[in-house]
């Protein structure tokens, strides 16, 4: 399995991220994750966006991006994880864990002080890797702060 740092915008990226939202689409019954992500935001050193290829097929992603005080509940230093998802026929083989692990060291190398992440009720998956993970809830922020459904993380890098 090989990791590996690509733009936001990378075909892989595009195909992984329309998965992932019609999961969201599938769990929660509405248009997916609303969240405005821009390639910029995982661009180096303000973030990164990594692909796990199996052979040469893109099969789990993740990124980080860089986001301090703001109206939205952030705090200073926060490296907020964004996209996470493997492919239904990769799961339970510890690539999320992989590429978590991954997009700690790289936010800490780039002067980051906390991963915070959101998540939802309907992801259980999702919350059991971060729990195990060392996060524990935090205060909400970001798009969805104040859904009852979302559910908000961090972890001191």
């Amino acid at each position: 399995m090989l990791i590996r740092p690509v733009p936001f915008d990378h075909p892989d990226a595009v195909k992984l991220n329309d998965e992932v939202q019609a999961e969201y689409r599938l769990r929660y019954g509405d248009d997916g994750d609303a969240t405005a992500l821009h390639v910029l935001d995982f661009t180096p050193p303000r973030g990164v966006y990594l692909i796990a290829y199996d052979d040469d097929h893109p099969v789990a992603t993740g990124g980080w991006r860089s986001q301090d005080v703001n109206g939205q509940g952030n705090e200073d230093g926060d490296a907020e994880l964004k996209r996470m998802y493997v492919i239904e026929q990769m799961r339970g083989r510890g690539l999320a864990r992989r590429i978590l692990a991954a997009l700690e060291e790289d936010a800490r190398a780039a002067g980051r002080i906390r991963m915070v992440l959101e998540t939802g009720t309907a992801q259980p998956e999702a919350i059991a890797l971060y729990t195990s993970s060392g996060y524990e809830p935090c205060t909400k922020f970001g798009y969805y702060r104040h859904h009852e459904s979302s559910l908000c993380y961090a972890k001191p890098l």
